[in-house]
């Protein structure tokens, strides 16, 4: 499905019968996960609620929780920035204090704001080298 010239029933058609395949793999493999009982109806009837529900349901699921998407976005950037400077932080414990210090006051939501100061220019810095 590399080319997206195709029809939109020919696309629907293909999710249809993948989504019956990955109902019965899922049945036959993972078995102590996922019961299903009614045989080869019961595959085809779940592998087309799967299609439909993805076709109708999912765009407006996906619209009311892109604030959460976008949450749970800056929150991932803000702790890997948070480890950021928590290595930088050690690095510098380390080092002799006459030469050089660091203190991150707060508590957490200092950490949080420092996270995301340094997350934010590094964002700025890489889109002005451009």
């Amino acid at each position: 499905m590399a080319d997206s010239s195709g029809s939109l029933p020919l696309k629907i058609t293909i999710k249809a019968i993948l989504n019956v395949a990955l109902v019965w793999a899922m049945a036959t493999y993972l078995d102590q996960y996922f019961a299903l009982t009614g045989g080869w109806r019961a595959i085809i009837i779940v592998g087309a609620l799967l299609t439909l529900l993805n076709l109708l349901v999912r765009p407006v699921l996906a619209v009311l929780l892109l604030p959460l998407k976008l949450f749970a976005t800056i929150l991932a950037v803000i702790v890997v920035n948070g480890l950021f400077v928590w290595l930088v932080h050690l690095i510098v414990l380390k080092m002799d204090p006459a030469i050089v210090g660091l203190e991150i006051f707060g508590g957490v939501w200092g950490w949080i704001v420092v996270a995301a100061a340094i997350g934010f220019a590094n964002w700025l810095m890489k889109e002005m080298i451009r």
